[in-house]
């Protein structure tokens, strides 16, 4: 067992392990009253994992209740956090009581939210079960639902109250997941590790397996140094939307038919492309992006052109004013944050295309 400390507004540990789902109750107990709690979960991820995780509340003393809702990004909205809401009302949660986010990113964020704002604020625990939410949405307290002007326009700063990363459930997961979760420690690679890049990159995916804790622990390392520094994501902090300004307007336009990996590899990809074009990178860095993308069966390019993506990305949440801040790779290891006007931010996505 692997544990790692976040230190925030509410600092908390981040435990990596085999069997921790069956063991959420009692280290859930460690840290918060076996009270009551809230198991939020896709209908797909309560069927495989939900009665594992109730036994193992009700085995700690906690009283359990759940919600469960319809899998996938189009359930994370305002008429979804409201059902979450409801439930705890009627099951009569206070703030003594907390809600456990059993899934990945779309019901960490959708729980955390719901946590966030029930009673002003109850805890939360966060029980990953995708690669993508263990390395990324799960830590750093980033709640949030979506609207149909953008993704995660309404929502708070909110940390958990504990991480527990199931290793044996993330070396299970069909390709597409674990692709998923590669999007992002690629991106994490590219911003702070070039050794880590250096072994995503390769194709020998059985020897990433055998090294899934520690890999997770150098991905998890890396975003914790930027949530610490800068918990509200005014500075620092934000170099971890590498990729994400181009990737959530894909989202978006698509209407979901590109993940949130994929989006992010492609938005990855181009704004590389457009930073060695615009001669800010170094020659042959997209390339070697490229190359990671397609080691991991990740997508680094789409039809839709920076006409079609620009409108969307003007309503992204990071913007001030008329402005939006990019972030520009030089190198493996060395990116740097770039704030662009919209004529600006025109040429760059024109410049990351085809």
């Amino acid at each position: 067992m692997r544990t790692i400390h976040i230190t925030a507004s509410r600092s908390y540990d981040v435990v990596l392990d085999e069997g921790l789902l069956s063991r959420a109750g009692r280290l859930t107990s460690e840290v918060l009253p076996p009270r009551r709690v809230m198991v939020v979960s896709d209908e797909t991820v309560f069927a495989f994992f939900g009665r594992i995780v109730m036994d193992s509340y009700k085995d700690a003393g906690f009283e359990t209740a759940a919600f469960t809702f319809e899998p996938g990004e189009h359930s994370k909205t305002l008429a979804t956090l409201g059902g979450v809401l409801n439930a705890l009302a009627r099951h009569g949660f206070t703030r003594g009581d907390c809600v456990a986010a059993l899934g990945g990113g779309v019901t960490g964020d959708l729980a955390g939210f719901a946590a966030a704002v029930y009673a002003r604020g109850i805890p939360f625990v966060q029980l990953p079960t995708t690669l993508l939410a263990a390395v990324d949405s799960s830590i750093g307290g980033k709640t949030a639902v979506n609207l149909d002007a953008g993704k995660n326009l309404v929502g708070a700063f909110w940390q958990p109250s504990l991480v527990l990363c199931d290793t044996a459930v993330m070396r299970d997961l069909p390709m597409p997941l674990m692709a998923e979760g590669a999007a992002e420690m690629i991106k994490h690679a590219v911003l702070a590790d070039p050794e880590l890049f250096a072994r995503l990159a390769s194709t020998d995916t059985a020897a990433r397996a055998d090294q899934l804790e520690d890999t997770l622990a150098r991905n998890l390392a890396i975003k914790r140094s930027c949530v610490e520094a800068d918990e509200r994501d005014t500075g620092v902090r934000q170099l971890l939307n590498l990729g994400h300004t181009i990737g959530h307007a894909i989202e978006i336009v698509s209407d979901h038919a590109f993940t949130h990996g994929q989006a992010v590899a492609i938005g990855l990809y181009r704004i590389t492309r457009a930073a060695e074009r615009m001669g800010y990178a170094r020659d042959g860095l997209s390339g070697e992006i490229r190359q990671a993308m397609t080691a991991n069966n990740l997508p680094h390019e789409c039809d839709l052109t920076a006409d079609d993506l620009l409108p969307t990305a003007k309503l992204d949440k990071k913007r001030a004013g008329s402005t939006t801040t990019l972030v520009v790779p030089r190198d493996i290891g060395e990116c740097e944050l770039k704030r662009v006007n919209d004529a600006e931010l025109g040429c760059w996505f024109r410049a990351g295309c085809g």
